[in-house]
Protein backbone atom coordinates (compact mmCIF):
# COMPACT_ATOMS: atom_id res chain seq x y z
CA UNK A 1 0.00 0.00 0.00
CA UNK A 2 1.29 3.44 -0.93
CA UNK A 3 2.27 5.31 2.24
CA UNK A 4 1.17 8.63 0.75
CA UNK A 5 -2.29 7.37 -0.26
CA UNK A 6 -4.08 9.04 2.73
CA UNK A 7 -2.51 12.39 1.72
CA UNK A 8 -3.67 11.95 -1.86
CA UNK A 9 -7.20 11.17 -0.69
CA UNK A 10 -7.53 14.34 1.39
CA UNK A 11 -5.67 16.57 -1.10
CA UNK A 12 -8.85 17.78 -2.90
CA UNK A 13 -10.42 18.80 0.41
CA UNK A 14 -7.21 20.55 1.47
CA UNK A 15 -7.04 22.49 -1.79
CA UNK A 16 -10.70 23.52 -1.46
CA UNK A 17 -10.17 24.62 2.15
CA UNK A 18 -7.06 26.56 1.12
CA UNK A 19 -9.02 28.38 -1.57
CA UNK A 20 -11.95 29.14 0.74
CA UNK A 21 -9.59 30.61 3.35
CA UNK A 22 -6.91 32.25 1.20
CA UNK A 23 -9.10 34.30 -1.14
CA UNK A 24 -11.10 36.11 1.58
CA UNK A 25 -7.87 36.59 3.53
CA UNK A 26 -6.23 38.18 0.49
CA UNK A 27 -9.20 40.54 0.05
CA UNK A 28 -9.12 41.39 3.76
CA UNK A 29 -5.41 42.23 3.64
CA UNK A 30 -6.00 44.37 0.55
CA UNK A 31 -8.78 46.33 2.29
CA UNK A 32 -6.70 46.79 5.45
CA UNK A 33 -3.95 48.46 3.39
CA UNK A 34 -6.29 50.67 1.39
CA UNK A 35 -8.43 53.76 1.76
CA UNK A 36 -12.00 52.41 1.53
CA UNK A 37 -15.19 54.43 1.63
CA UNK A 38 -18.21 53.34 3.65
CA UNK A 39 -19.68 51.57 0.59
CA UNK A 40 -16.63 49.33 0.16
CA UNK A 41 -15.04 51.13 -2.80
CA UNK A 42 -11.24 51.08 -2.70
CA UNK A 43 -9.86 54.56 -3.32
CA UNK A 44 -6.15 53.85 -3.13
CA UNK A 45 -3.25 52.23 -1.28
CA UNK A 46 -2.36 53.86 2.07
CA UNK A 47 -0.01 51.29 3.61
CA UNK A 48 -0.26 50.78 7.35
CA UNK A 49 -2.34 53.87 8.13
CA UNK A 50 -5.39 51.80 9.11
CA UNK A 51 -3.28 49.79 11.58
CA UNK A 52 -1.77 53.01 12.96
CA UNK A 53 -5.28 54.39 13.46
CA UNK A 54 -6.56 51.44 15.48
CA UNK A 55 -3.41 51.08 17.61
CA UNK A 56 -3.65 54.76 18.53
CA UNK A 57 -7.35 54.41 19.39
CA UNK A 58 -7.82 53.94 23.14
CA UNK A 59 -11.15 52.23 22.51
CA UNK A 60 -9.32 49.53 20.54
CA UNK A 61 -6.75 49.05 23.32
CA UNK A 62 -9.50 48.78 25.93
CA UNK A 63 -11.47 46.34 23.77
CA UNK A 64 -8.36 44.20 23.21
CA UNK A 65 -7.62 43.97 26.95
CA UNK A 66 -11.29 43.26 27.65
CA UNK A 67 -11.24 40.52 25.00
CA UNK A 68 -8.39 38.79 26.83
CA UNK A 69 -10.33 38.92 30.11
CA UNK A 70 -13.50 37.74 28.37
CA UNK A 71 -11.79 34.82 26.63
CA UNK A 72 -9.77 33.63 29.63
CA UNK A 73 -12.71 33.91 32.03
CA UNK A 74 -15.26 32.20 29.77
CA UNK A 75 -12.96 29.40 28.59
CA UNK A 76 -11.49 28.83 32.06
CA UNK A 77 -14.92 28.80 33.70
CA UNK A 78 -16.29 26.49 31.02
CA UNK A 79 -13.51 23.93 31.50
CA UNK A 80 -13.75 24.18 35.29
CA UNK A 81 -17.47 23.41 35.33
CA UNK A 82 -17.58 20.99 32.40
CA UNK A 83 -15.04 18.45 33.69
CA UNK A 84 -16.89 17.48 36.91
CA UNK A 85 -20.28 17.59 35.16
CA UNK A 86 -18.99 15.29 32.42
CA UNK A 87 -17.52 12.90 34.99
CA UNK A 88 -20.88 12.74 36.79
CA UNK A 89 -22.79 12.21 33.54
CA UNK A 90 -20.40 9.43 32.58
CA UNK A 91 -21.29 7.38 35.66
CA UNK A 92 -24.30 5.09 35.82
CA UNK A 93 -27.31 6.50 37.68
CA UNK A 94 -31.08 6.53 37.28
CA UNK A 95 -32.20 9.23 34.84
CA UNK A 96 -28.77 9.79 33.31
CA UNK A 97 -30.23 9.97 29.80
CA UNK A 98 -32.71 12.66 30.86
CA UNK A 99 -29.96 14.62 32.63
CA UNK A 100 -27.78 14.51 29.51
CA UNK A 101 -30.67 15.69 27.36
CA UNK A 102 -31.47 18.61 29.68
CA UNK A 103 -27.84 19.75 29.72
CA UNK A 104 -27.65 19.58 25.93
CA UNK A 105 -30.87 21.52 25.31
CA UNK A 106 -29.23 24.99 25.49
CA UNK A 107 -26.95 23.90 22.65
CA UNK A 108 -30.00 23.40 20.41
CA UNK A 109 -31.13 27.03 20.88
CA UNK A 110 -29.53 29.74 18.77
CA UNK A 111 -27.16 32.00 20.66
CA UNK A 112 -28.91 35.26 19.70
CA UNK A 113 -32.24 33.88 20.94
CA UNK A 114 -30.62 32.80 24.21
CA UNK A 115 -29.15 36.29 24.63
CA UNK A 116 -32.55 37.91 23.93
CA UNK A 117 -34.23 35.77 26.60
CA UNK A 118 -31.54 36.71 29.11
CA UNK A 119 -31.85 40.40 28.20
CA UNK A 120 -35.53 40.21 29.14
CA UNK A 121 -34.69 38.34 32.34
CA UNK A 122 -32.08 40.95 33.31
CA UNK A 123 -34.31 43.93 32.68
CA UNK A 124 -33.98 46.40 35.55
CA UNK A 125 -37.72 47.15 35.80
CA UNK A 126 -39.58 43.92 35.09
CA UNK A 127 -36.87 41.29 34.73
CA UNK A 128 -37.38 37.80 36.10
CA UNK A 129 -33.99 37.75 37.86
CA UNK A 130 -34.73 40.84 39.96
CA UNK A 131 -38.22 39.56 40.80
CA UNK A 132 -36.80 36.21 41.94
CA UNK A 133 -34.04 37.75 44.06
CA UNK A 134 -36.48 40.16 45.69
CA UNK A 135 -38.98 37.39 46.42
CA UNK A 136 -36.35 35.35 48.27
CA UNK A 137 -35.08 38.43 50.11
CA UNK A 138 -31.58 38.62 48.59
CA UNK A 139 -32.05 42.20 47.34
CA UNK A 140 -34.28 45.05 48.50
CA UNK A 141 -34.59 46.97 45.23
CA UNK A 142 -34.17 46.12 41.52
CA UNK A 143 -30.67 46.09 40.07
CA UNK A 144 -30.13 47.55 36.62
CA UNK A 145 -27.80 44.75 35.55
CA UNK A 146 -27.00 45.89 32.01
CA UNK A 147 -26.79 49.65 32.57
CA UNK A 148 -23.39 49.60 34.30
CA UNK A 149 -20.23 47.78 33.27
CA UNK A 150 -19.54 46.61 36.83
CA UNK A 151 -22.47 44.21 36.57
CA UNK A 152 -23.00 43.94 32.80
CA UNK A 153 -19.61 42.44 31.92
CA UNK A 154 -19.59 39.77 34.69
CA UNK A 155 -23.15 38.82 33.67
CA UNK A 156 -22.01 38.45 30.06
CA UNK A 157 -19.09 36.27 31.17
CA UNK A 158 -21.46 34.09 33.18
CA UNK A 159 -23.78 33.70 30.19
CA UNK A 160 -20.79 32.91 27.98
CA UNK A 161 -19.82 30.09 30.33
CA UNK A 162 -23.40 28.81 30.46
CA UNK A 163 -23.79 28.52 26.68
CA UNK A 164 -20.31 26.99 26.22
CA UNK A 165 -20.77 24.15 28.70
CA UNK A 166 -22.96 21.80 26.55
CA UNK A 167 -20.49 21.69 23.64
CA UNK A 168 -17.54 21.20 26.00
CA UNK A 169 -19.30 18.42 27.92
CA UNK A 170 -19.92 16.63 24.62
CA UNK A 171 -16.18 16.61 23.94
CA UNK A 172 -15.39 15.36 27.43
CA UNK A 173 -18.03 12.62 27.33
CA UNK A 174 -16.45 11.36 24.14
CA UNK A 175 -13.08 11.26 25.88
CA UNK A 176 -14.42 9.60 29.02
CA UNK A 177 -16.18 6.90 27.01
CA UNK A 178 -12.82 5.90 25.50
CA UNK A 179 -11.24 5.19 28.92
CA UNK A 180 -11.31 1.41 29.65
CA UNK A 181 -13.41 0.48 32.68
CA UNK A 182 -10.78 -2.11 33.62
CA UNK A 183 -8.46 0.68 34.76
CA UNK A 184 -10.98 1.89 37.34
CA UNK A 185 -11.70 -1.64 38.53
CA UNK A 186 -7.99 -2.28 39.02
CA UNK A 187 -7.63 1.03 40.88
CA UNK A 188 -10.52 0.13 43.19
CA UNK A 189 -8.88 -3.22 43.97
CA UNK A 190 -5.71 -1.34 44.91
CA UNK A 191 -7.72 0.87 47.29
CA UNK A 192 -7.77 4.11 45.27
CA UNK A 193 -10.52 6.56 46.23
CA UNK A 194 -12.50 8.67 43.75
CA UNK A 195 -10.06 11.60 43.84
CA UNK A 196 -7.07 9.32 43.29
CA UNK A 197 -8.86 7.64 40.38
CA UNK A 198 -9.55 11.03 38.82
CA UNK A 199 -6.00 12.27 39.41
CA UNK A 200 -4.19 9.14 38.20
CA UNK A 201 -6.55 7.82 35.51
CA UNK A 202 -9.28 10.21 34.39
CA UNK A 203 -7.33 13.45 34.11
CA UNK A 204 -4.23 12.09 32.29
CA UNK A 205 -6.35 10.23 29.74
CA UNK A 206 -8.79 13.13 29.38
CA UNK A 207 -6.07 15.76 28.95
CA UNK A 208 -5.93 15.53 25.10
CA UNK A 209 -9.66 16.23 25.01
CA UNK A 210 -9.22 19.12 27.45
CA UNK A 211 -6.55 20.58 25.16
CA UNK A 212 -8.90 20.20 22.19
CA UNK A 213 -11.73 21.89 24.11
CA UNK A 214 -9.45 24.78 25.11
CA UNK A 215 -8.36 25.49 21.52
CA UNK A 216 -11.89 25.22 20.07
CA UNK A 217 -13.44 27.31 22.85
CA UNK A 218 -10.76 30.01 22.62
CA UNK A 219 -11.39 30.39 18.88
CA UNK A 220 -15.16 30.37 19.39
CA UNK A 221 -15.29 32.68 22.43
CA UNK A 222 -12.68 35.12 21.08
CA UNK A 223 -14.93 35.74 18.07
CA UNK A 224 -18.24 35.48 19.93
CA UNK A 225 -20.50 38.35 18.91
CA UNK A 226 -24.18 37.72 19.88
CA UNK A 227 -23.95 37.79 23.69
CA UNK A 228 -22.17 41.14 23.97
CA UNK A 229 -24.09 42.77 21.13
CA UNK A 230 -27.60 41.61 22.07
CA UNK A 231 -27.22 42.41 25.77
CA UNK A 232 -25.45 45.79 25.67
CA UNK A 233 -24.13 46.51 22.13
CA UNK A 234 -20.80 47.16 23.83
CA UNK A 235 -22.28 49.72 26.21
CA UNK A 236 -22.63 51.48 28.45
CA UNK A 237 -20.12 53.99 27.06
CA UNK A 238 -18.24 51.23 25.14
CA UNK A 239 -17.24 49.66 28.47
CA UNK A 240 -18.25 46.11 27.50
CA UNK A 241 -16.89 46.21 23.95
CA UNK A 242 -14.65 43.37 22.86
CA UNK A 243 -12.72 43.29 19.59
CA UNK A 244 -15.49 41.74 17.52
CA UNK A 245 -18.06 44.36 18.59
CA UNK A 246 -15.48 47.13 18.12
CA UNK A 247 -14.89 45.77 14.61
CA UNK A 248 -18.64 45.74 13.89
CA UNK A 249 -19.03 49.35 14.98
CA UNK A 250 -16.07 50.47 12.88
CA UNK A 251 -17.46 48.77 9.78
CA UNK A 252 -21.21 49.29 10.01
CA UNK A 253 -21.75 52.18 12.42
CA UNK A 254 -18.91 54.48 11.36
CA UNK A 255 -18.25 53.17 7.84
CA UNK A 256 -14.53 52.65 8.50
CA UNK A 257 -14.11 49.55 6.34
CA UNK A 258 -10.32 49.80 6.17
CA UNK A 259 -9.91 50.08 9.94
CA UNK A 260 -12.37 47.22 10.49
CA UNK A 261 -10.34 45.07 8.08
CA UNK A 262 -7.20 45.92 10.04
CA UNK A 263 -8.91 44.79 13.25
CA UNK A 264 -9.86 41.53 11.50
CA UNK A 265 -6.24 40.93 10.50
CA UNK A 266 -5.09 41.58 14.08
CA UNK A 267 -7.68 39.14 15.45
CA UNK A 268 -6.75 36.49 12.87
CA UNK A 269 -3.05 36.87 13.69
CA UNK A 270 -3.65 36.61 17.45
CA UNK A 271 -5.69 33.41 17.05
CA UNK A 272 -3.16 31.91 14.64
CA UNK A 273 -0.25 32.62 16.99
CA UNK A 274 -2.18 31.23 19.96
CA UNK A 275 -3.15 28.03 18.12
CA UNK A 276 0.40 27.37 16.88
CA UNK A 277 1.97 28.16 20.26
CA UNK A 278 -0.52 26.07 22.23
CA UNK A 279 -0.27 23.14 19.80
CA UNK A 280 3.54 23.15 20.03
CA UNK A 281 3.41 23.41 23.82
CA UNK A 282 1.02 20.44 24.04
CA UNK A 283 3.10 18.35 21.64
CA UNK A 284 6.25 19.16 23.63
CA UNK A 285 4.63 18.13 26.91
CA UNK A 286 3.36 14.85 25.44
CA UNK A 287 6.82 13.74 24.30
Amino acid sequence: MNRNLPLYLILPSLLLALFVISYPLYELINLSLSDVNRFGKVRGFIGLENFTYIFEDQLFIDAALRTVVWTVAVVGGTILFSVPIAVILNTEFYGRGIARTILMLPWAISLPMTAIVWRWSLNGEFGMLNATLMNVGLIDSPIVWLAQSATAFPVQIGLGILVSIPFTITIFLGGLSSIPIDLYEAAKMDGANLWQQFKRITYPLLRPFINMAIVLNVIYVFNSFPIIWVLTQGGPNNETDILVTYLYKQAFSFGHIGQASAVSIVMFTVLLIFTIFYARMVMKNEK
